[in-house]
């Protein structure tokens, strides 16, 4: 999978990409066990370019939250 089709998609439709490559992993890794296969390391690969695209893009995500002593108040002097 490419990041420009990844690009391409929504949050919905990325998440539910995660969610069918990580039952894929699984199955990967089953028959990874079985007959040695390499399947496994493009799924990873694949969910590591989805999470990344996600963590590129803040503005779609939730905000992040500041305690009040991070805060920085400034006082005007006059």
């Amino acid at each position: 999978m490419k990041m420009k089709e990844l690009k391409a998609m929504g949050s919905e439709e990325r998440k539910k990409k995660i969610s069918e490559l990580k039952l894929e992993l699984v199955k990967s890794r089953v028959d990874a066990s079985k007959t040695g296969g390499a399947r496994v390391k493009e799924v990873r690969k694949a969910i590591a370019r989805i999470l990344t695209l996600e963590k590129m893009n803040p503005s779609k995500a939730k905000p992040k939250e500041v305690k009040l002593s991070e805060r920085k108040i400034s006082k005007d002097k006059s």
